[in-house]
């Protein structure tokens, strides 16, 4: 048995050192520092993880801390999906491995014969998940995007996905041409009405995945440092309790959509509640742990993938 236990702790090591060295991009110096082992040592995990086949261009072998996490997390929340991968020590907040891990169960889910939606949110998680997909020839598939892309001053999302998944895919697409907030609710409610949008919000309602970032409601919120509400309004709806958001609509620490604020004027499609089809929300680090802990409280996301860190403070402040 502890023969066993010491050839599953020497794999664990392996994939961990497969992991740093060909997803988080590290040398073997380095993952020898990180791991407190020598450099010969860490070329030989580097080496075992190639010759077991723990690491292809995706980790294979799920490192045993990281099953225990995600275990938790899925119980403690009544989960039907989630994933926790390494921390990378030198880049905390890098999404390299959160993206690997998305990427995959989009190819996964792509890779189906049967006809298939995917819906994507935006931001930095789900755009990088997005650009590590392999070329997939699936054009009998719909992605189609959950929110608005536009921001107050009329430019695009650097971090829109819908067409470049489509892009890699050839999949037929469907973006939301709309500004991600109008000037009022009324206007807002006139827009949703057009007809090429009705049918664009019609396909999401279908969708058979959803996979969205998850953002706090600090003075870093990304909504704000990517321009899409001002400073003002972000105060306003941290006034209102706001905690974190998904697509843009935002919820108190219980899980709950705030009732007023930009949500009143928000043409993203809002999160089903609880989550019915597949709902994975992606995102690491420290500021967005109650934002994290919040969405998956309040059942707006069935799914999760995160990082050991992350994973960790979501747990101890549960």
């Amino acid at each position: 048995m502890a023969s066993s236990d010491n050839e599953k702790s020497r794999l664990d090591e392996a994939a961990r050192a497969g992991w740093l060295y060909f997803i988080a991009g590290h040398t073997q110096d380095e993952i020898a520092k990180m791991l407190k082992v020598s450099r010969a040592s860490a070329q030989r995990l580097v080496s075992l993880c190639l010759a077991e086949r723990l690491i292809t261009f995706r980790l294979e072998h799920p490192i045993t801390a990281c099953m225990e996490l995600a275990a938790r997390l899925k119980d403690l929340f009544h989960l039907v999906y989630c994933e926790v991968v390494p921390t990378d020590p030198a880049a905390p907040l890098s999404a390299a491995g959160i993206a690997e891990r998305a990427a995959n169960i989009l190819e996964t889910t792509l890779r189906t014969e049967k006809p298939t939606i995917v819906a994507l949110g935006t931001g930095r998680a789900v755009r990088a998940a997005v650009e590590r997909v392999s070329p997939i020839d699936c054009p009998n598939h719909q992605i189609v995007s959950l929110v608005g892309n536009i921001s107050a001053d009329g430019s695009a999302s650097f971090f829109d996905t819908v067409g470049r998944l489509a892009d890699r895919t050839k999949a037929r697409h469907y973006p939301m041409p709309l500004p991600f907030l109008m000037s009022s609710e009324r206007e807002r409610d006139q827009m949703l009405k057009i007809d090429p949008i009705a049918r664009v919000r019609a396909v999401a309602a279908k969708a058979d995945l959803r996979l969205v970032g998850v953002g706090q409601m600090d003075r870093q919120a990304q909504v704000h440092i990517d321009g899409f509400v001002s400073r003002e309004e972000l105060l306003e709806m941290m006034r209102l309790g706001a905690v974190g958001e998904l697509t843009g609509w935002a919820f108190d620490e219980e899980g709950h959509l705030i009732k007023g604020g930009t949500n009143l004027r928000l043409t993203s499609i809002p999160p089903r509640v609880p989550a019915e089809a597949l709902t994975i929300g992606a995102a690491v680090g420290r500021a967005k742990v109650a934002a994290i802990r919040a969405a998956l409280k309040g059942r707006l996301l069935n799914g999760l993938i995160t990082d050991e860190a992350t994973a960790s403070a979501i747990l101890k402040s549960n």
